[in-house]
Formats: C-alpha cells, structure tokens, sequence
C-alpha cells in the first residue's frame, strides 16, 4: 500500500450503516486551509444532485473538504436530493468549522432511492473524530461500490529545490463508458497552483486517462473527478517547464 499521505490533509472513513453489509460507506477529504480546486463532471444529461451541487460551488475556484458517500447515489431524487446533498455539506462544515460553501459532496450507489441522510448526520461526529493524516486510504475503501480492490496511488515530484507530494484514490468497476467512466476519482497535492492551472490539469488528464476507457458502454450520473492543491510544499508553479512538468506526473 502506497504511503498515502499529503501534507495539509487529513482524511477519514467509517462506517455510517448506509451499506447493509457494514463496511465503510462515509468518507472525508479536509485540507487545513482552503485550496485551489478544480473539477470534471459526468457528461450524461442526467445528473445526481451531489454533481449538480458541486458543479455550481466548484466556480469558486476554493474548496477545503470532500464529504462522499456510497451506497447511495442520490440520483433521481428530486428537490429532496438537492437538499440532502446541502445537507451533507453543511453537516460537514459545521464539524470542521468552516464554511459551508468551501464544502464538496459526492454520492455513489443505487439510483433512485432517497439518501439516508439521517445516518449520515448521525455518523458525522465520528468521521471528524476519525480525521488523520493517513486516513485517505480509508476513503478509498469507503467509496468503493462493485470494486473488489481500493484505488490509490501516490507519488512525489520537486520544483525549485521543493519536494510536492500527490495523491490519488478512485472507485469504479461498472458503468465505464467515455466520458468518464462511473467513478469519483479525488487527487489532493500540496503544489502551489492556481484554479485556471488545475483546470488545464484535469482536462488534459482526463482527456488522456478516464475518457479513454469503456467496459460495458454506460454512463453514470455521478461521475466526478476533484484535485485540490493546498500549496503546503512552497513549491510554486510558475513557467512553462513547471507546467509541463506537473501535468506529466497527474
């Protein structure tokens, strides 16, 4: 198991009872200030309130926490979805003491069928209490669904002398189809970078990972991919080298 951890995050994952079987089903990613953000969303017309939540607060460019759930993905559930969705990220923010709209909410699971939203408001109180900095690879088994194996990787570049960290977990196993795949996939990194940088980041490495793969010709309602840098490392990027540089390690 790679070393996941990435300075300025913390992470945790539990079980909430969202999953009949017990396993983890609630995660959270929490960078100590707020970090620039990106993110690339599924391309069905059909989205689950979580991505259509995130893809207005994502504008801001700022983020400082991912709340995520599986075994439910909060798709096709009407008004009640879009307010369970605020929900999650307001029961996240005031655990962390921050502000709501710094927070991320992403949903994977059954479609159809309204979200538990009461154990997750349960369960909130524990999963803060569970933050460490080693915690991303309890996330990682926390969104999984169909997936027989947690996805992760990790990985180290330097800039000027300073040594960056990235990291990377993803879940999907079914629905896999362009563009990208059923799957929420969250790199954080401690790179100095702003949100226009990140964005060039994502798209061209989704463009050259995610939407190239197909299994069985479905597209999900929830796909979603977020990269948050914190800048923690002091590792700045700057010129056209740095750029190149980065966007062949993502």
């Amino acid at each position: 198991m790679e070393n996941l951890i990435c300075p300025g995050f913390m992470a945790a994952g539990i079980a909430s009872g969202l999953k009949k079987t017990g396993e983890k089903d609630l995660g959270i990613i929490f960078s100590k200030i707020p970090a620039s953000t990106a993110g690339v969303f599924t391309s069905n017309k059909v989205k689950a309130a979580p991505v259509l939540l995130d893809m207005d607060r994502i504008k801001s460019g700022s983020c400082q926490a991912i709340i995520v759930n599986s075994g439910n993905a909060n798709c096709c559930t009407g008004d009640k979805g879009i307010e369970d969705a605020e929900s999650m990220a307001r029961y996240a923010a005031s655990g962390l003491e921050i502000p709501e709209d710094l927070v991320l909410v992403c949903s994977t699971g059954v479609i159809g069928e309204p979200l538990p939203i009461d154990k997750i408001q349960h369960a909130m109180p524990n999963l803060i209490d569970s933050l460490r900095p080693e915690g991303v690879y309890d996330v990682a088994r926390a969104i999984m669904t169909t997936d027989t194996v947690p996805k992760s990787v990790s990985m180290q570049g330097k800039i000027n002398g300073k040594t960056f960290t990235v990291i990377g977990i993803a879940k999907g196993s079914g629905m896999i189809c362009p563009d990208m795949a059923t799957m929420l996939c969250f790199i954080c990194t401690d790179i100095d970078a702003d949100r226009e940088l990140l964005k060039n980041f994502l798209h061209n490495s989704t463009q050259r990972s995610f939407n190239r793969i197909t299994i069985d010709g479905d597209t999900s309602t929830n796909d979603t991919v977020i990269i948050m840098a914190n800048g923690f490392s002091g590792a700045v990027i700057k010129s056209s080298e740095h750029i190149g540089y980065f966007q062949n390690l993502l």
